[in-house]
């Protein structure tokens, strides 16, 4: 009889426990085919931003947060896709709905920063870059480039001299002082291209050898790209820039040589490192674009090649 008792209840217990794994199948099933949904949609999302389908990038994020409304990753590339078609108000929602989130997040205060720069709100971008710059010195050399951006030299040359003293000096630092050194010295192309007519390529290369002052430097570099010397312009622009690292006119000259002697890579690379000193001055950055687009058209990157042209066009309208 006891042995019959226990048999029965061994029975039931294996029964029930098959009744509630068999219950519960369906809702592990459904929670792994929702995330499996939305590994999906996201990765479709990277995709389709990597090819500058921003929109197609949008749905698929939309799709996501369908899935999970409270994914911090899901609002942050909401907001860079939106950003990246100047959707303004859009990036601003989202960026805040994942601060909202993770309040001390790094990236999402940057890119905050990025969104304010874009808009062209310096003022807001140098106070939130203060508070990210109060936590991570490092980040110092944005905020010199931001008061350059927004005309405080002043405050630009006095947290220049406070990162010197701290020891955290960069190459960009460097770069940014010479640039606020020679801000007030440097001429205006037109008067250059007025001297040119009466100069030689001899006579400029003997001067700026004398005098290794950049206005000299211009000149030659003018002269030279009149004749069609790329050569000669590669060269001179490229030792040049070692002596004058934040001039942009360096670095778009010598990616104009690189273009026409078919080093586009190079180009490509020398416009990249070179439009981060390109500071109000939209014929300097509409020269940077352009070649660009055609640095990116001789590699074969068409899709790349025409998003720098549009921006070359838009800054003309």
């Amino acid at each position: 009889m006891k042995s019959n008792f226990i048999h029965k209840i061994v029975s039931v217990g294996i029964l029930i426990i098959s009744l509630f794994s068999y219950a519960q199948q369906p809702t592990v099933n459904l929670a792994e085919q929702k995330n499996l949904e939305f590994q999906q949609q996201f990765f479709e999302a990277l995709k389709q931003k990597s090819i500058n389908n921003f929109s197609k990038a949008i749905e698929s994020l939309e799709k996501c947060k369908q899935l999970d409304t409270a994914n911090v990753a899901v609002d942050f590339e909401l907001s860079k896709n939106y950003l990246l078609i100047k959707k303004y108000f859009e990036a601003a929602i989202f960026i805040d709905k994942a601060l909202q989130k993770e309040p001390d997040n790094k990236y999402l205060l940057l890119h905050k920063v990025a969104i304010c720069k874009e808009e062209q709100n310096f003022e807001k971008a140098i106070a939130l870059q203060k508070e990210l710059v109060k936590k991570y010195p490092n980040l110092n050399d944005e905020l010199v480039l931001l008061f350059i951006q927004n005309q405080d030299f002043n405050e630009a040359e006095s947290l220049i001299t406070e990162i010197e003293n701290n020891g955290l000096k960069s190459i960009k630092t460097i770069g940014y002082k010479a640039y606020l050194l020679s801000r007030k010295k440097t001429n205006t192309i037109a008067e250059q291209q007025n001297t040119i007519k009466n100069v030689t390529v001899e006579s400029l290369r003997i001067a700026y050898e004398k005098s290794k002052e950049y206005a000299d430097l211009k000149q030659l570099l003018l002269t030279e790209m009149a004749q069609q010397l790329f050569e000669n312009v590669y060269e001179d622009s490229k030792n040049g820039l070692e002596l004058y690292p934040a001039q942009p006119f360096l670095y778009v000259t010598n990616a104009t040589a690189l273009n026409t002697l078919e080093k586009y890579n190079e180009a490509i690379t020398v416009l990249t490192i070179g439009i981060d000193f390109v500071v109000d001055d939209t014929k300097m950055e509409i020269d940077f674009y352009q070649q660009l687009s055609l640095a990116y058209l001789g590699i074969g990157n068409k899709v790349e090649a025409e998003k720098f042209k549009k921006k070359a066009a838009q800054l003309r309208n």
